[in-house]
């Protein structure tokens, strides 16, 4: 494995989260603005509207900063490179998207997050605003079903983004959008893979070793350790495995079922090893007679240059498929 820093064309390395925020806030074109330190807020928000924030450490655009949008979140507080915002970010987020119906907080289950996110409530109930949480926690191979408190948040996030989001256009309730957040939540699973470590830009050295003969199989979207070490392998080998972890899991996926699947790049995996996993996978859905009402193929949960896929899944019902079929738009998902 090389160890020479990764060739990253930026300016100061410790100044990549602050500088790449500066640049998310004009790639959307005058409909956000900045708040505060470090968040970013829509500018056409509902009135009178429940809101829904997002938030997590930089490094792994387009999520979660690049989620807000209309029938997305409707901001998110930001954080260092793979580091939690601090309270005071989330806080002034808060602040931003609150019209007096409450704030849902959305994010990933990391011990980081929960923590600040949960002094960031406090700060705000303070003030008067009404915070309520949900946490995402989709990795299946990071903790069995019985422990599914312990799970981290990795790609599931998008489709539970665009499902609250679309919720949070349509309901008058905290509760409500609480309800149907941790719906999602619950109707989702994702497994992951890594072929390549990842980098932070302060270093630009691998942030985990990995040998070139071998795959990461369960693999976080930091390194964090999953299941096992698999040997390098083809695509019509992988998915199987992928797959048969997710059907292993606790969410029943039957003949006739409908669901979102989401083919996620981990960075710097290309469009056709991923068009060549889809290809692999879906002959396997279709002989379980699960039906796929929509395919997202994209670059969206990343961690650097990482290499790898994930497979995320979503079980919908008639109700998450209709907060589905609406349409949304973000830098970082748009649904026509």
């Amino acid at each position: 494995m090389s160890t020479n820093p990764a060739k990253k064309i930026i300016n100061d390395p410790l100044k990549c989260a602050d500088e790449l925020f500066d640049g998310l806030v004009l790639a959307y074109d005058g409909k956000a603005r900045r708040v505060g330190k470090r968040s970013i807020v829509m500018n056409d928000l509902r009135p009178d509207a429940p809101a829904l924030l997002v938030g997590g450490g930089s490094g792994h655009e387009p999520i979660y900063h690049g989620l807000i949008g209309k029938g997305m979140a409707d901001g998110a507080a930001v954080g260092e490179i793979f580091a939690a915002p601090p309270p005071d970010i989330v806080l002034e987020a808060t602040q931003a998207v609150n019209r007096g119906k409450g704030v849902l907080y959305l994010y990933g289950n990391y011990a980081g997050d929960v923590m600040n996110f949960d002094i960031g409530a406090e700060l705000a109930a303070e003030e008067g605003i009404e915070v309520k949480t949900v946490i995402i926690a989709d990795d299946v191979a990071s903790a069995p079903p019985a422990e599914k408190n312990k799970r981290r948040g990795v790609a599931g996030l998008v489709p539970i983004t665009k499902l609250a989001g679309a919720a949070a256009m349509t309901v008058d309730s905290l509760d409500e959008l609480v309800r149907i957040a941790q719906k999602a939540v619950d109707m989702t699973r994702s497994v992951g893979v890594s072929t390549k470590p990842g980098s932070i830009p302060a270093t630009g050295q691998p942030t985990f070793e990995l040998a070139d003969d071998v795959i990461g199989l369960g693999m976080g979207i930091h390194g964090e350790k999953g299941v096992g070490l698999i040997p390098m392998c083809t695509a019509d080998e992988l998915a199987p495995k992928m797959l048969d972890i997710l059907f292993g899991d606790d969410l029943p996926l039957n003949d006739g079922d409908e669901i979102v699947f989401f083919v996620n790049s981990l960075g710097s995996t290309h469009m056709m090893e991923l068009l060549i996993l889809l290809r692999s996978a879906r002959p396997i859905l279709d002989k379980r007679g699960i039906k796929v009402h929509q395919t997202i193929v994209d670059n969206i949960v990343t961690c650097q240059e990482m290499a790898g896929v994930s497979f995320s899944v979503t079980k919908l019902d008639a109700e998450l498929k209709k907060l589905w079929d609406l349409p949304c738009q973000s830098a970082g998902y748009t649904k026509l």
